[in-house]
């Protein structure tokens, strides 16, 4: 598929620049613990509900050092995420709600989720974060084999859970569930809808989870036919987002609608229409039209739709109207 060259990557991607997973030593168990012990590791802590520590006045987290982790946490499995600039970084995952809002205190930090740090935290540690959660979640989820119903327990340094009925021993794997999300084109003007229940004037592009046995192309077809009506023809790639809220990874693509005619065919949109470039820059000054959260792929799919036919900044536009 043809990849559309990009200004900048997604809220949550680019790990692959700093990050060393080092997976094929997650079942050297000596290793994993040497690295742990280690006074170069660091500990990215999550409370029950998937929030992290945040530094008190400052957008960056709170890294744990391995003293820390042993002084306080010590009696709690870390999972190995990979090497940080040569430095391990672990998860430290908590089950105790109490405990976790007493470690505000302790540790000098504040909590906060991945929706309200993933744009405040630097590119890397909002990755990072992000790449705790869906890990921790997986963990948290996936407690009892789903061949036998015998209790996991987590092996790899957190990045599988085995079975221990020895007459099953299944091996479970972290799982991640692909959903499509596309900006359709059609003379000029790009496809979105609004959900009942959004703020006013938000609109977004459309999305949807793949089926089994379904290319992404053909998930971005059906998608738009069901929610819209609308029939698609080319389909290109665009870019991707790991998405852990609570276990997705969102598929990013173009579109060619075949005709504009739109026919709402379910209930989960409350209205789809066509905008174009003037549509969008009128909406946003008299406040009819809000954009997806910048966080999302789908804001950056329409940033580049602007960019490409008309020469705009959605980054621009959107401050300049900010309400």
């Amino acid at each position: 598929m043809e990849r559309t060259p990009l200004p900048r990557l997604n809220t949550f991607a680019g790990l692959s620049h700093i990050l060393d997973r080092t997976a094929e030593r997650r079942d050297e168990s000596i290793w994993v613990s040497e690295q742990a012990a280690s006074g170069e590791a660091r500990y990215l802590l999550l409370d029950p509900q998937g929030q992290t520590y945040l530094q008190t006045g400052r957008d960056a987290l709170r890294w744990l050092d391995a003293g820390e982790r042993e002084r306080w946490l010590g009696e709690l499995k870390a999972s190995f995420l990979g090497f940080v600039n040569d430095k391990p970084h672990f998860l430290v995952a908590l089950d105790d709600a109490e405990r976790a809002a007493e470690l505000e205190s302790t540790l000098d930090a504040r909590r906060a989720d991945l929706r309200t740090a993933g744009l405040r935290l630097p590119a890397d540690e909002a990755g990072l974060f992000a790449y705790g959660k869906g890990l921790a979640h997986w963990q948290r989820e996936t407690r009892y084999c789903a061949y036998c119903g015998s209790p996991l327990v987590l092996v790899a340094s957190g990045h599988r859970a085995q079975c221990t009925n020895d007459s099953c021993g299944r091996m479970h794997f972290p799982r991640t569930d692909a959903a499509v999300i596309v900006i359709v084109e059609h003379e000029g003007a790009c496809l979105l809808g609004r959900q009942a229940g959004w703020p006013p004037g938000r609109y977004s592009t459309l999305a949807g989870f793949v089926e089994p046995g379904e290319a992404l192309e053909d998930a971005v077809r059906r998608e738009v036919a069901e929610e819209a009506g609308v029939q698609v023809g080319e389909v290109h790639y665009h870019s991707s987002q790991p998405w852990p809220l609570p276990q997705s990874l969102m598929v990013g693509f173009t579109a060619k609608a075949v005709s504009p005619t739109i026919r709402l065919r379910d209930h989960e949109l409350e209205e789809a229409r066509w905008f174009t470039p003037q549509d969008i820059v009128q909406g946003l000054a008299d406040g009819s039209f809000l954009p997806s959260p910048k966080l999302s792929v789908s804001y950056h799919l329409l940033a580049h739709w602007l960019r490409e036919r008309a020469g705009l900044d959605l980054d621009v536009l959107v401050a300049q109207h900010r309400r």
